[in-house]
């Protein structure tokens, strides 16, 4: 009895043993469903975790930028206003502070110093404060000096109390947009960071931490409450002199419990049990099948009824389930299986074919090794691929699965699919947007570049600009190599613009760009400044590279004939060289030096090479304490006339006077034209010396008619700056002068062929003010006859290089009596300077010449000396020469 209870246990036992091992193959596959459903949930929460701190680091670098640009509109205010008041300072300043900015407070710093602050209140310490004289604050503001562009630093404590960023900004100003100072900006680093959204209550747990580009250990400023998990999702932001480290992860940790998770497992204990029940239902059925027959019905209808709430909760959760039988290639697929692949519901046996056919064709090489891999290795089947409908639509597929074999079957593999096409169309925008905002940095980057370059070179020919030149004038000045300077200007090259063009023009440059390229060294710096102005920048010791030979070699590769636009066109160039001998001296004068070198050049003929030396230093300091000295004399009112009178040739009358100017200097007493007049005219004041010489002869010929003394008329000299002056006709209409009773002389020098229609047409104006014409110095070659037709002066004043030779030259008379003749043709009367000798009076009233001046009568005078000259009347003769027949 006991041995028949022993046999029917074991055999009882073995209608089990299948159900048991499915058992163990579905709590395998439902422990893997479990690991990867808690995988995917840590996925999702990291890629959230993603998008929202990749929010706000976008609204914290946004902040932090906007705060700078509402800075860098007023310091642009400010480089065009260097010299601004605190009171405009706030003024500007208050209306970026209006707008609930995170600015704290605002400080200006010419030369490293801080002169403007906004608030004062609260800050009145910090003007005067000398950034390089502050440990915190010196090494920041060099470095914006040294980088020439914007330097955020931060967080750091500030003095006030609590924290903040600087941004440091570089000023420059003035016509060379030179380095002004530096403009510092304090961000209140708690309210940058609430205003990004960073605050206690977040639904993650962040720190933010700062690290020097320079190294150092990190420094972490901002926390929540919630510490940071390990494995964080990490951003940076590089603000310019610190690198911001933002960490981030979910509030309760990577590993928190899902709300959906516990009903997927539910699930997958509800498909274990449904999986494994039947079989132990099975093995009962087989060992009591005899005594319950009716009983297994029964069971089948539960059976069906547990199926269907199976297939629900399949596609609650949107899973499909297969199985695959790797000995009849049979695979069984539930309905979302078939909704996935595209399989009619009519097709009643699924085949791996099936499968096979449906994989994209670039993804089904790789499918089916991964899904052979698994059945062969016995390993678990866990890959993705994308799937092709047959609508055209592509679906991406997650697949997990499990290998197992039955103990009296084939080998089979079971598992789930899930869509997850959503997700990874996501990833791929959340890709691509990434990508896209990688791709516009590195345009805006090669941007940046590109423009900053344009503003280093001439458009034209493509060498370094004068900013750049100043540049490399700023770093020479702290070098203490050898530095020389070569001032090249072109010659000829305005005849070129005016003959042929400005396109022409623009060729030569390039042309010339192109020699100098083609002949200075390759460690030689070389710019275009300007116009035809270009200069060459070297370390190179002066002795070994011999600029004056390189000089001569240009001169001669610049002379060279150039084709352009089918014209042989030849210029020439001058060269002004200096060379630094001292080291104290700047780079900045080493250029003015080059500048006056290359003047020196051009004054003594053009084309050729000049370096500065000593004697052009103490010329150069001659000429600018001449120039100081002649605006303060026009300050004092030294400039004063000098009257020489002019006679009437057969009369010996005196029928006008000639009003010269003198300069009364209080130490070296009446300095002649020729010394201070060419420093005049680079001054730009001859037009001032001769309103105050006018001016002084009208009121002295006013002086002397009311002493008794009449003077038929007054000359003064007109520069041909004098006659550009807008105001001149008006001025001259206010003074109310009798007409005929002033002359202006105009020097032929100002070549009325080439006078523009405006020089012409004041010429006129002033005619028809009753004020004469008198052309000065006629003769010396400038003036044509047409020219004179066309301006009809009252008068022609022949040249004293023309009166002086007149007794020993034939040619020299014949030439004065040429002059005369057309004078006379044209009711222009003539007027002789330069009579030395009563000689010469003779032979020129002789000749026709209707006026006399000379030292032969009288020599310059004051005013009241020509008074008392001529109220004496000692030049007339004892007995006047008869007058000549008519």
């Amino acid at each position: 009895m006991t041995d028949r209870n022993a046999h029917f246990s074991f055999r009882g036992l073995g209608y089990y043993i299948p159900a048991i091992v499915v058992a163990f193959a579905v709590l395998a596959a439902t422990f893997l469903a479990d690991v990867q459903k808690r995988r995917l949930e840590e996925e999702y929460l990291r890629s959230s975790t993603t998008e929202q701190l990749g929010l706000l680091r976008s609204r914290l670098l946004g902040n932090i930028l906007g705060n700078v640009k509402l800075v860098e509109g007023l310091i642009a205010t400010f480089s065009t206003e260097p010299g601004m008041s605190q009171q405009r300072f706030s003024d500007l300043a208050g209306r970026i502070f209006r707008d609930g900015t995170e600015l704290r407070n605002l400080a200006i710093a010419p030369d490293f110093v801080v002169s403007l602050v906004y608030p004062q209140k609260g800050n009145e310490r910090s003007v005067g404060l000398d950034y390089r004289k502050n440990e915190r604050q010196r090494a920041a503001a060099l470095q914006v000096r040294a980088l020439d562009r914007l330097i955020v630093t931060g967080p750091v404590d500030l003095v006030q109390g609590g924290r903040g960023v600087i941004a440091r900004y570089p000023i420059h100003a003035g016509t060379d947009n030179a380095f002004f100072g530096i403009a510092s900006a304090v961000i209140d680093l708690d309210k940058l960071l609430a205003g990004s959204g960073f605050k206690d209550d977040m639904r993650l747990a962040v720190s933010i931490s700062s690290r020097s580009h320079e190294g150092g250990d990190a420094r972490t400023f901002f926390s929540t409450p919630a510490p940071v998990d390990t494995d964080p999702v990490v951003m940076t932001i590089d603000i310019g002199h610190e690198v911001w480290t933002v960490s981030a992860a979910p509030l309760k940790g990577w590993r928190q419990p899902s709300a959906s998770l516990g009903a997927f497992r539910a699930g997958l204990a509800l498909l274990a049990v449904i999986i494994v029940a039947p079989m132990f239902w099975v093995g009962y059925l087989m060992k009591d099948r005899h005594r319950h027959i009716i009983a297994l019905q029964d069971r089948e209808e539960r059976l069906e009824t547990v199926s269907q709430r199976l297939l629900l909760a399949l596609d609650a959760s949107r899973v499909g389930v297969w199985e695959y039988d790797c000995e009849s290639g049979v695979l069984a697929w539930d309905q979302r299986m078939r909704e996935l692949y595209s399989v009619p519901a009519s097709q009643p046996v699924c085949r791996y074919e099936d499968w096979r056919k449906a994989l994209h064709p670039d993804d089904l090489k790789e499918a089916e090794r991964a899904f052979a891999t698994a059945i062969e290795m016995e390993q678990p089947y866990i890959t993705e691929f994308r799937v092709l409908a047959k609508d055209g639509v592509v679906r991406h597929i997650r697949a997990h699965g499990m290998t197992y074999r039955a103990s009296s079957g084939p080998k089979r593999i079971v598992g789930a699919n899930w869509d997850v096409t959503e997700d990874i169309e996501l990833q791929a925008e959340l890709l691509k947007a990434k990508l896209t905002a990688e791709a516009q940095n590195r345009a805006l980057e090669d941007a940046r570049r590109a423009m900053e370059h344009n503003s280093l070179h001439d458009a034209l020919t493509r060498l370094p600009n004068r900013r750049f030149l100043d540049q490399q004038l700023a770093l020479a000045g702290d070098d203490n190599r050898p530095l020389t300077l070569l001032h090249i200007d072109l010659d000829r090259f305005k005849d070129i613009n005016d003959t042929l063009g400005h396109a022409a023009g623009d060729e030569v440059l390039k042309q010339a760009a192109g020699v100098l390229r083609a002949h200075v060294p390759a460690e030689d710096f070389i710019a275009r400044i300007g116009g035809d102005e270009f200069v060459l920048l070297s370390h190179r010791d002066p002795a070994a590279a011999d600029f004056p030979t390189l000089s001569a070699r240009l001169i001669e590769a610049i002379s060279e004939p150039m084709a352009i636009e089918g014209h042989d066109c030849r210029i020439g160039a001058s060269i002004g060289i200096a060379t630094r001998n001292d080291a104290e001296e700047s780079a900045e004068q080493l250029l003015v030096n080059a500048d006056i070198a290359l003047y020196e050049a051009k004054r003594r003929g053009r084309n050729r090479v000049e370096a500065f030396n000593d004697e052009l230093r103490l010329r150069t300091v001659e000429v600018k304490r001449l120039s100081d000295e002649i605006l303060r004399g026009l300050e004092r009112q030294e400039f004063r006339p000098f009257f020489q009178p002019q006679f009437d040739a057969e009369t010996l009358e005196i029928v006008g006077v000639e009003a010269l100017a003198r300069w009364e200097h209080p130490t070296r007493g009446f300095v002649p034209p020729d010394v201070f007049l060419p420093v005049a005219e680079s001054l730009n004041v001859v037009a001032r010396i001769d309103e105050a010489i006018l001016e002084q002869a009208l009121f002295q010929t006013i002086r002397w008619e009311g002493l008794g003394l009449d003077i038929p008329r007054v000359s003064v000299n007109v520069s041909c700056q004098r006659l550009h002056d807008d105001g001149l006709v008006e001025k001259l209409r206010a003074m109310n002068i009798r007409p005929g009773s002033l002359t202006f002389e105009l020097l032929e020098s100002i070549s009325f062929d080439a006078a523009d229609d405006g020089l012409k047409r004041v010429i006129e104006e002033i005619k028809a003010l009753g004020i004469d014409i008198e052309i000065d110095d006629f003769g010396s070659g400038h003036a044509s006859i047409v020219s004179l037709l066309e301006l009809s002066p009252k008068r022609l004043k022949i040249d004293r290089r023309l009166v002086q030779p007149l007794l020993e030259s034939a040619a020299q008379q014949s030439l004065v009596q040429s002059i005369v003749d057309i004078g006379k043709v044209r009711g222009i009367e003539t007027v002789a300077e330069g009579v030395e000798t009563m000689e010469h009076a003779e032979l020129l009233r002789r000749l026709g010449c209707d006026i006399l001046q000379g030292y032969a009568f009288a020599r310059p005078m004051a005013s009241d000396d020509f008074l008392a000259f001529a109220t004496a009347r000692a030049w007339m003769p004892a007995n006047p020469t008869p007058a000549r027949a008519s």
